[in-house]
């Protein structure tokens, strides 16, 4: 199992925070967002990360330079698109790291060891998006429509009457779903518009065929940073979980699934 983690943006809705370094390198507690992040996965068990980067990369390279080992590898792949182009592109840059099964997080995703477990246990499918649902959806939420188990569709501008639940910003990818994905990559990316695009409109057009289904993981610890307000809700729910894997350091603790 691979984990590729879309690091590329600056984050400039957090302004003045992300002036001089990205969103990815702001430091919960003790440790970046991003080490937290890597370190969570090596607490699962998956060992092999590939980060995109884009903005200030050399710093984020340097990082994941750090973190890597020689029985766990933090590779990076730069977008020189980030400027231009939203996270559909990032992963068409890194669609050579999709040839078998993957987890695919957002950059801006906290979350702490037990939800990426549900996520690593849920029954098989080609594609898996992990959700959560709450009583109201805002206009930022990216909201999903599901049937039972089935993902219907995935977006921002879902109406409320059709919306079920919201996207973690973390998916799995079997590998039949590893190759659909690239494939719609592709194709999304020749459009006029594809480099405006977020690459869960592909995974819009995979539930279309029926590839995708959905695991809640509902009473689970995660945050999105989109804003200032955001985190300052992720100091408050990861500040233990941070400075304990900083004490900890590559002393993890294993979680229940391994991969």
């Amino acid at each position: 199992m691979k984990a590729i983690l879309l690091s590329a943006g600056q984050g400039s809705r957090l302004l003045p925070l992300t002036e001089k370094i990205p969103k990815c390198l702001l430091k919960v507690g003790p440790i970046s967002v991003l080490e937290m992040q890597i370190r969570q996965l090596r607490a699962c068990g998956v060992r092999d990360v590939t980060v995109v980067t884009g903005y200030e990369s050399e710093a984020v390279e340097a990082l994941c330079a750090a973190l890597s080992a020689p029985d766990a590898q933090v590779k990076t792949c730069f977008n020189p698109f980030y400027k231009a182009a939203d996270n559909l592109a990032s992963c068409w840059m890194v669609r050579h790291e999709m040839d078998g099964p993957f987890v695919l997080i957002n950059g801006d995703t906290l979350f702490e060891a037990p939800v990426l477990e549900r996520l690593l246990a849920a029954p098989p499918a080609p594609v898996i998006v992990a959700i959560d649902r709450k009583p109201a959806y805002d206009a930022d939420d990216m909201k999903v429509e599901t049937e039972g188990g089935r993902l219907l569709a995935i977006g921002k501008s879902l109406p409320p009457q059709s919306t079920t639940g919201e996207s973690v910003g973390m998916l799995r990818f079997e590998a039949r779903g590893a190759s659909a994905f690239k494939t719609m990559l592709e194709e999304v990316m020749r459009r006029p518009e594809g480099l405006t695009l977020w690459f869960l409109r592909a995974i819009d057009h995979l539930a279309k065929q029926n590839l995708v289904a959905v695991c809640s993981i509902e009473s689970g610890v995660w945050q999105e940073i989109d804003f200032v307000e955001d985190f300052a809700k992720a100091q408050e729910k990861f500040a233990v979980a941070a400075a304990r894997l900083a004490a900890q350091g590559e002393a993890l603790p294993a979680c229940s699934i391994r991969v």
